[in-house]
């Protein structure tokens, strides 16, 4: 069974607000318009009433298909009949994991192929394979999906318009946003506008437990705990595998891991993170190099985002 990822959200406001949650998109593959969807959604108590808000759901990724409503429009859901399928992310070239799975069509209806390896699909990546299909005549979602532990639904967290014939890479982002409003699970939300001011638990150090408080005066408090068993020590004993340049690219001054060099590049275990500065250029690179420019686009403790 697998782990859970669990915020619990305490409301420390006068009155009841709705609250909801949804996720940082993926990265895909290719020029697409990337759709979120709410994932959780729920009214909590104001202060005083003791009451709190639990999200959960499982550490295991999921692809996803949905067949796509007339349009997609914000505050309205994102489409009907959704299948999921576990599947495994490509971690290391040396291991065969089954990361690859296919979207099926038939008089069955929607589906999902039992996954498969692939050798060619990007580093933290999983991949769905789109068959052939008339999009006049009806269309479908792909992307990244979670279920809910409790009462299993499934809802797609992000997701592309699927296209015809094309094979689509999925890498996920383990970062979860809360937002005041009222936005139901399954229902379209606007990313770039809603995360402006949310609340961010950041799951992809391992991470696996946060605690957030919504203030009096509109804030929140985020606290974090229950480090994943292990990882602090795994990844004090990963390989740097990335250098930082300073934006002449005449000194190294820092060194970080990265899984991919894709943009946006996430660097953690940053050496020196207090040199790298937010919205300033940096020339970016494997150990020895070549380098290519970056603007540093986001930072939280020693970890690092280029673009």
């Amino acid at each position: 069974m697998s782990s859970l990822y669990t915020i619990i959200l305490k409301n420390d406001s006068p009155k009841t607000q709705e609250f909801f949650f949804f996720q940082k998109p993926a990265i895909y593959t290719g020029d697409f318009q990337v759709y979120s969807n709410s994932i959780y959604s729920a009214k909590l108590r104001g202060h005083g009433s003791g009451a709190t808000l639990t999200f959960q759901c499982l550490q295991q990724d999921y692809a996803g298909v949905q067949e796509q409503a007339p349009n997609i429009v914000v505050g309205e859901a994102s489409g009907y009949e959704s299948v999921i399928k576990e599947i495994d992310l490509t971690l290391s070239p040396s291991v065969s994991e089954k990361n690859s799975t296919s979207m099926l069509l038939d008089q069955d209806g929607l589906g999902l192929t039992d996954t498969i390896h692939e050798n060619d699909v990007k580093s933290g990546a999983f991949r769905i394979h789109v068959p052939t299909f008339n999009p006049y005549e009806k269309k479908y979602n792909v992307g990244l999906a979670i279920q809910n532990p409790r009462d299993g639904s499934i809802i797609l967290s992000n997701f592309i318009n699927a296209e015809p014939t094309k094979g689509i890479d999925v890498q996920p982002v383990l970062k979860f946003y809360i937002q005041t409003g009222s936005y139901e699970a399954g229902s379209v939300v606007n990313f770039v506008n809603f995360s402006d001011g949310a609340a961010v638990c950041d799951m992809s150090l391992g991470v696996l437990n946060y605690q957030v408080t919504y203030t009096a005066e509109g804030l929140w408090i985020i606290n974090s705990s229950h480090m994943q068993p292990g990882l602090t020590q795994l990844m004090s004993q990963t390989k740097n595998n990335v250098e930082i340049e300073n934006e002449a690219g005449t000194a190294v001054i820092c060194q970080g891991y990265a899984l991919n060099l894709n943009s946006p590049v996430e660097v953690r275990n940053l050496t020196d993170p207090d040199k790298i500065k937010l919205h300033l250029e940096y020339q970016v690179g494997k150990v020895g190099g070549p380098y290519k420019g970056y603007m540093c686009t986001g930072k939280v403790g020693n970890t690092a985002t280029f673009s």
